[in-house]
């Protein structure tokens, strides 16, 4: 996704955000153009999704932070993903949700050095614009304080290149907080014209060293945005932990010889007026102490590679659809958008053979 190491330092933050406008089997492909730098985190607004269809979704190196996910109007939704290797807990804001007027998900990064909240939040063109605003006020006011770095991520269909009314109460409302938005860049053609409906809010005195900028993958007619922010420490875990007992010919032949030393005189030497429980688990007790004995725990650090699948062979066409992309976006070429379609299918077709290649090997 970005090609500049050196932007992304060990000490840099990235946060990718696009409407999706249809999450399902766009993963993969999506994955694909991030690497080999994939951002920390991952944020979408209409994903379309049910809650159980959400949850199914694996994400390489990543899981589900966050989410809202509507239950009888179809489509519409707001999640988070986070990589594996970040700590973060969950926000519950049940009782702000409102379908349509404002779907709304946070998280709160783990850091000792940092104490980052992620929003992601979505209104509908329908909404109600009034209760939203009052909705988004009182979620901020609860989560807001002094030492908080709040970013919010918002599909709210309110026009950024020009001046209206929305635009005017909304960031009044931001500067009681000291945010701001930071998106002045077209986030959606539609022939000659472009608008930026949704943003990046965030406080940029605590939030000094940054840059965003749009990407188009052609997942979406919506560009997606991705923010970077230097100087920030997430303290990453770049690996798993697991727990074993050292099992080997040895240690099977301690075992054996411990068992045939211990007399069991707990268990055999009663009277015939002993609870069967307690023999059981006096015998239990004596063969986990033994067993624990012979077969030390030990740990296992293991660095995992879920993205192995993405080869250049996959990288290359993903830069080459992005182009088609533009291309069709800009032209009305019958021609030209069918061979777009067909070269997309096919590319769908390449990354889940690749990715089954790799599962079964």
């Amino acid at each position: 996704m970005v090609n500049d190491n050196q932007m992304l330092g060990s000490t840099s933050m990235t946060i990718f955000y696009q409407n999706i406008c249809g999450l399902k089997g766009q993963m993969s492909e999506l994955i694909s153009s991030m690497s080999p730098n994939s951002p920390h985190i991952v944020c979408f607004s209409l994903y379309h999704l049910k809650k159980f269809e959400l949850n199914q979704i694996n994400v390489d190196g990543f899981r589900l932070g966050a989410a809202y996910c509507r239950q009888v109007i179809k489509r519409g939704g707001v999640c988070i993903f986070v990589q594996n290797n970040l700590k973060y807990t969950n926000i519950d804001l049940d009782k702000y949700y409102k379908v349509q007027d404002i779907e709304v998900c946070v998280l709160k990064l783990k850091s000792t050095f940092i104490n980052v909240c992620i929003m992601a939040v979505y209104k509908a063109p329908t909404g109600n614009f009034k209760l939203f605003l009052s909705g988004l006020d009182d979620i901020i006011k609860t989560l807001y304080k002094a030492d908080l770095k709040l970013i919010i991520y918002g599909d709210l269909n309110i026009d950024y290149l020009t001046d209206n009314h929305k635009k005017r109460q909304l960031d009044a409302v931001f500067l009681t907080y000291n945010l701001s938005a930071i998106v002045y860049f077209p986030t959606r053609y539609q022939g000659y014209s472009s608008t930026a409906i949704y943003n990046i809010f965030k406080d940029t005195y605590k939030f000094i060293n940054h840059i965003a900028f749009p990407l188009r993958n052609g997942l979406s007619d919506h560009d997606a945005q991705l923010l970077i922010i230097n100087n920030v420490n997430l303290q990453l875990q770049n690996h798993h932990i697991y727990t074993i007992r050292n099992t080997n010919n040895y240690s099977i032949e301690e075992f054996k010889t411990r068992l045939s030393y211990e007399s069991w005189d707990s268990v055999f030497s009663y009277n015939g007026n002993i609870d069967v429980d307690i023999l059981f688990n006096s015998f239990l007790n004596n063969y986990l102490r033994i067993f624990y004995t012979s077969f030390p725990p030990c740990k296992i650090i293991e660095r995992s590679n879920n993205n192995s699948w993405i080869t250049p062979d996959i990288r290359i066409p993903c830069r080459c659809k992005r182009g088609l992309f533009q291309l069709t976006r800009d032209n009305d070429d019958v021609i030209l958008k069918n061979y777009y379609k067909q070269y997309c299918k096919t590319l769908t077709s390449v990354i889940k053979q690749a990715k089954r290649y790799m599962y079964n090997n």
